[in-house]
């Protein structure tokens, strides 16, 4: 956005620039690492305090920036096929329309109630996010959030307010979000979803903190129109709303069927030991039904499916180069060096603070990588064993991580989804950044309380 004065790189290009400075640390650093164990699920953790640098050194070829690339995407291609396998699936759903009449009818049935309006948009929101990872598909909603507002004298800072808010708590508190909490938990070797329980109740609580903030300047914006944060863009002017899609029964049946499929992934995950091939699986027998329901051909399914798991290309690129920054520091034997003096000013401080210090440094992290699924590769193989040596479990880890990546998505300049909806709605990111930072403020604030109580609590 023009507003801004930001020229932001393209995330690939940021990525692979992260890989050129992983690779330069591989030549400067010390290389050695730590002493490890095999833990319940077969995956390595290190022993605190058996750090020691090796006697020989490793050196990487110039050319490893380039062979790295294709190893780091076969080895992430479990989560890259199931990111696919999602973004299809979700395309099938979307074709029929069932999301549209959904949201629609949700927003329609509270449009003469802002307070109702503003909480249960949000909570619809965050739930969406925090369970099936829903992000970029809000974008055809803009217009129709946007419109409502408008209609009950609030203006498009209110409407976005409830999406953009709504969508970053949902990622931080999510319970089993597939891009973020599964990946996250996969690599520092925790079950599926486990811990799902307290980012059940965690997510309410952030999401009412959001609804005080938008609602409190959606009152100024209705007494008076001038209190508005771009009440002098023109961009940020809309017209009132026209027709929603009707609910239909087809459109029901669609989403009782992807209702079965979540409740079968959770069930499956918990009682028989499922992870990425099962749950693959799941959501292709969803797209299978949801086709079948909605009687949309064999043809248009495969033709839409094959759309939606394009759209996602970009992703998966991100997972694997994500990966690669891993893999140099890996084979360049520096990982467990860097873990080793991210630990001792962690170590310093305590485990409740070096909990709170991982929240910043995944919040920091996401200003360059603003893919949950890429940022999770990137960072917890290196803030998972940061835990180990200062007494922070996993599980609070990863946590810290869904903290640092999810809250941060509604104030990252970089985060693609928020700059091209801000876009949509006209709104300057400048105007944005005033509304928005006391807000993020507030769930910092209190994400970093839940992470102490987290690790005084003993949360696995």
């Amino acid at each position: 956005m023009k507003a801004t004065g930001l020229r932001i790189p393209h995330t690939l290009v940021l990525l692979f620039a992260m890989m050129v400075v992983a690779w330069l640390l591989t030549l400067v650093l010390p290389q050695g690492g730590f002493e490890t164990i095999a833990n319940e699920q077969g995956r390595e953790m290190v022993l605190p305090g058996t750090y020691a640098e090796h006697d020989e050194r490793t050196w990487l070829a110039p050319w490893t920036l380039l062979t790295v690339i294709p190893h780091a995407l076969a080895d992430a291609q479990g989560i890259i096929f199931f990111v696919f396998i999602i973004g299809g699936v979700l395309a099938v759903v979307r074709s029929t329309g069932a999301f549209d009449a959904l949201i629609g009818r949700i927003l329609e049935r509270v449009g003469t109630r802002p307070g109702v309006l503003i909480g249960s948009g949000l909570m619809l929101f965050a739930v969406a996010s925090g369970t099936i990872g829903m992000a970029e598909e809000y974008i055809p909603f803009v217009a129709i959030l946007i419109a409502l507002c408008v209609a009950m004298r609030m203006d498009a800072i209110t409407a976005m307010g409830i999406m953009i808010c709504g969508y970053a708590i949902g990622y931080g508190t999510a319970p089993i979000n597939p891009f973020t909490v599964l990946v996250a938990q996969d690599v520092v070797g925790l079950p599926p979803t486990s811990g799902w329980a307290v980012r059940v109740l965690l997510l309410p609580l952030f999401a009412v903190i959001g609804f005080h903030h938008v609602w409190r300047y959606a009152q100024r914006v209705r007494a008076d129109a001038a209190a508005s944060l771009v009440a002098d863009v023109a961009a940020a002017q809309h017209p009132l709303p026209g027709e929603y899609p009707a609910m239909t029964g087809a459109h029901r049946a669609v989403l009782a069927v992807l209702v079965a499929g979540i409740a079968l992934l959770v069930w499956g995950i918990a009682r028989w030991d499922w992870y990425l091939a099962e749950l693959s699986a799941v959501f292709l027998g969803v797209g299978i039904v949801t086709a079948v329901v909605a009687r949309l051909g064999a043809d248009a399914t495969a033709r839409t499916f094959a759309i939606g798991a394009a759209e996602l290309t970009t992703t998966a690129l991100l997972i694997g180069f994500a990966r690669a920054v891993a893999m140099l520091l890996e084979d360049g034997q520096v990982l467990h060096t860097v873990v080793h003096a991210l630990s001792i000013p962690l170590s310093a401080v305590g485990a409740e603070l070096a909990a709170v210090g991982m929240l910043v440094i995944q919040t920091v992290i996401n200003l360059f990588i603003p893919s949950g699924s890429g940022q999770a590769l990137v960072a917890m193989p290196i803030m998972g064993p940061i835990g180990d040596i200062v007494g922070v479990s996993r599980q609070v880890a990863v946590l810290a991580f869904q903290f640092g990546d999810g809250f941060s998505n509604m104030i990252a300049p970089t985060n693609p989804v928020l700059m091209g909806i801000l876009g949509i709605a006209g709104i300057p990111y400048d105007r944005w950044f005033r509304f928005v930072l006391p807000l993020f403020a507030k769930v910092m604030a209190l994400g970093a309380v839940v992470l102490v109580l987290a690790v005084l609590t003993g949360y696995q």
